[in-house]
């Protein structure tokens, strides 16, 4: 299994829209091509000197070629998507994790 990471710094007075949008249409977007089985929102509970909230997204993929397929197929649409919505409201990165093991 595999998980695909979106950090997103959100600044605050765009977060109520950021959330709305995230639950409503990105998410369910994203869970529409079919390459991910699931997703979560988590709040990272950190300050940021920058200031803004910061969430976790996590999408998780059955096996590499999914994840791969999303990024060949579908990554750049969505993430203009978010750039075109919020401009500089938000800053991304995208880490990829392996589930090891889970107990």
């Amino acid at each position: 299994m595999y998980i695909y990471n979106v950090t997103t710094n959100i600044d605050e007075s765009r977060q109520d829209e950021w959330l709305k949008w995230m639950r409503e249409e990105h998410i369910p977007e994203i869970l529409a091509t079919g390459k991910f089985c699931n997703a979560r929102i988590l709040r990272v509970l950190v300050e940021e000197e920058m200031g803004g909230i910061t969430y976790s997204v996590q999408y998780i993929a059955e096996n590499r070629d999914m994840l791969e397929k999303y990024y060949e197929e579908d990554a750049t649409i969505f993430n203009e998507k978010a750039r075109q919505r919020f401009g500089d409201h938000l800053v991304a990165f995208r880490t990829e994790l392996q589930v090891v093991s889970e107990h």
